[in-house]
């Protein structure tokens, strides 16, 4: 169980769903009833093959999972609950009276999946892609329609806990804005209204054609990922096209970007960047960015790909090395107002030595005056070249390898040291724990409980240190898993500080059942994904759901509250077991509370700190926006508004660095060619030199293994 790889909230949500589309008119006209009832759909049932697949998984959940609930009335409702959201997460398509009828299955769902009955969730889904057809008729006859953007009203954006419409007119009216919106929207990226409505129509013709294509296994495969994460967020189902999707993902060897997306709010989103893929490198694309079209190379035409099924969308972004990909992407940083942005990239396939730690140093005036040379090492992910490390070369790649290089190359060179983990979502346990032991020497690093309580303790063997200096990990909201397991480690041991934001709280531990050799079937059944342990501190805190507390706040982009563990659906909670032993040092906590006070003190009167606040704040303001205006001359105000307030801070940094300040229309760098620096990373060298002064450090020590 140590040599996995876990993408951080992986969730595996419906390939079939609804747009997140927004849209208005003058009057609305109904399409006739022959219209609404020429849009055929199929009514899906049940195979025998996944009847008895249904059980199979059943009993593996009841039976495995961590949590060991059981197939009972509450788990029922949580399934129930789950399904519908994964079906219909904006509200846009069941009606209330719907839902009601299918209340008679919120208690019964358990017994239903004990007895390999799947009949409950394919008539609701029937019932789904029949009001889809209906709704989809209704939004072809608005968009023939004349749209007007001079009047004043608004959309609400975010209707995860907006109540079921209870009757068509609602959704007639919300449906109005939606268009509206979305027309709004693709008129502020450039284009002209007629190319606008031609897109939208197009978009949903092809979202009905692929309701029309769905088959019993897409249906098999949302309702199991329903039923999955009612356990945790973590387990899931990979019908046998996601389990290619999934290890291809997990060797990475994908010739791709180098990304890992999912249908989340009804778009293709991009929930992480695989550290060393081309999409990672451009520093041009997030997570939290939505992918709404595709082209290939530098010159064929785009192809708009909301409504598509994910592992389609997957396809079309997914090849061969060298050739270029093109993306349209919604910035999730500029939330329900954001303009379409274009990013060209180069597939490559993604290798370890471009995701290995790397180091730089910088030089600063310590409080005492002096001049202080501070490492930085940057570490990406905790990878291993598992392949190589087997055929016994002795020059494979690993974290703990390449970061032993590194401080042999800073040795003598540096007063302190920081460690970067920003946006490390984990990777190999056998290495974070290598990792912790370049640091503490001897040890227990990690606690790990099964669900029969039963635990093990992950250990350092080696007794010596590789680097015995001043210390600081710096962590955000997206450091996960192996990432936690290292700064929770460093802190317990009082072996250094931790600075920056609270870390995602990924405490959990999966691994992977073949569903074909469990059952000896000769078609392909998939795989589960199943959570079968926790993580545990050598203190006995849990990472899990709380993450890792840094003794030094600096906050981040990323720490949004619908980020981390504790925003997923029924995640495990915190807990504690005892303390393993071990023997920490107190002096860094002593300090604390002084280093606390200087930082704050220091932050407080630099004006690019406080510019970088600033910038965090209204960075969270435009993300945060759910309400947006359907009036066009308001929406071009907030559009230049943000324009502006990106220019402006990047000149602020452009003209202290004597570069050419950005005009008006001039393209806004962003990532490694944006001149703004990286505050967090320069506080965090600025504690480290704090933390040198206090505890008379200085030239500090490496040494060999």
């Amino acid at each position: 169980m140590r040599n996995f790889r876990i993408p951080k909230s992986l969730a595996w949500f419906p390939l079939i769903l609804a747009l997140s589309l927004t849209g208005v008119f003058a009057k609305p006209v109904e399409p006739t009833g022959a219209e609404i009832a020429a849009v055929a759909v199929p009514t899906l049932t049940p195979t025998d093959r996944q009847v008895a697949l249904d059980k199979t998984i059943a009993e593996l959940l009841s039976q495995h999972h961590y949590r060991q609930s059981k197939l009972d009335d509450r788990l029922s409702a949580l399934i129930l609950a789950n399904y519908l959201d994964d079906l219909d997460f904006g509200r846009a398509y069941f009606l209330a009276s719907d839902v009601a009828g299918f209340e008679k299955y919120r208690n019964t769902l358990d017994d239903a999946l004990k007895k390999g009955d799947l009949q409950p969730a394919y008539d609701i889904f029937n019932v789904y892609l029949r009001r889809l057809a209906e709704r989809t008729a209704r939004i072809q006859a608005l968009l023939q329609q004349d749209f007007r953007f001079d009047v004043n009203e608004s959309l609400d954006v975010n209707r995860k806990n907006a109540p079921w419409a209870k009757t068509s007119a609602e959704l007639d009216d919300f449906w109005r804005k939606r268009l509206k919106h979305e027309l709004l929207t693709l008129l502020l990226s450039g284009k002209d209204r007629a190319a606008a409505r031609e897109l939208l129509v197009k978009r949903y013709d092809n979202r009905l054609r692929q309701a029309q294509q769905t088959a019993s296994g897409d249906v098999f495969q949302l309702y199991m990922n329903a039923v999955a994460q009612a356990f945790d967020p973590h387990t899931a189902y990979f019908s046998p096209r996601n389990t290619e999707n999934f290890n291809i993902q997990m060797r990475l060897s994908l010739e791709g970007i180098g990304c890992v997306l999912r249908m989340e709010e009804e778009m293709v989103t991009v929930v992480e960047l695989v550290a060393g893929g081309p999409a990672d490198l451009s520093h041009q694309i997030k997570a939290g960015d939505r992918i709404v079209a595709v082209a290939q190379g530098d010159s064929e035409p785009w192809v708009d790909v909301v409504g598509w099924r994910l592992d389609d969308v997957v396809e079309r972004i997914r090849g061969q090395r060298g050739t270029v990909v093109r993306l349209k992407v919604l910035p999730g940083k500029a939330g329900a107002t954001a303009a379409e942005k274009t990013i060209r990239l180069v597939r490559d396939t993604i290798k370890l030595e471009k995701q290995a730690a790397k180091s730089d140093i910088k030089t600063l005036r310590g409080p005492d005056g002096r001049e202080l040379r501070i490492g930085v090492i940057t570490i990406p992910a905790f990878y291993s070249d598992f392949e190589a490390a087997r055929r016994r070369d002795p020059n494979y790649r690993s974290t703990t390898r390449d970061v032993r290089r590194l401080l042999g190359e800073l040795n003598g060179r540096v007063d302190g040291l920081v460690l970067d983990l920003r946006e490390n979502g984990g990777g190999s346990l056998q290495e974070a724990v290598d990792l912790t032991g370049l640091f503490i020497g001897e040890g227990p690093v990690v606690q790990v409980r099964d669900a029969s309580g039963g635990v093990e303790v992950e250990q350092d063997s080696e007794p010596s240190r590789a680097y015995d200096g001043p210390l600081a990990v710096l962590v955000d909201h997206a450091s996960a898993s192996a990432s936690e397991i290292f700064a929770g480690a460093i802190q317990d041991y009082g072996r250094g500080l931790v600075v920056g934001d609270p870390t995602f709280g990924k405490g959990t531990v999966q691994t992977l059942v073949d569903l074909n050799r469990l059952t000896r079937a000769k078609d392909p059944q998939g795989q589960l994904k199943l959570t079968i342990a926790k993580f545990y501190r050598v203190s006995g805190s849990s990472t899990q759901h709380r993450g890792v507390r840094p003794d030094i706040a600096i906050p981040s982009a990323v720490d949004d509250e619908e980020v981390g563990e504790s925003a997923q659906k029924n995640a495990l909670p915190w807990d504690e077991i005892a303390a393993a032993r071990y023997r920490g040092d107190r002096g860094i906590l002593a300090l604390a509370p002084e280093l606390a006070r200087r930082h704050q003190a220091r932050v407080g009167g630099d004006p690019d700190y406080q510019a970088f606040l600033h910038d965090l704040e209204f960075t969270r303001q435009q993300r945060d926006k759910t309400t947006v205006s359907l009036l066009e001359s308001q929406r071009r105000l907030e559009r230049e508004r943000v324009e502006t307030w990106q220019r402006e801070r990047e000149n602020r940094y452009r003209v202290a660095k004597d570069l050419p300040p950005l005009k008006v229309g001039d393209e806004i760098p962003e990532g490694k060619d944006s001149a703004i620096p990286d505050m967090a990373l320069e506080e965090s060298a600025r504690i480290v030199a704090d933390l040198i002064v206090l505890s008379g450090s200085g030239n500090a020590l490496v040494m060999s293994r």
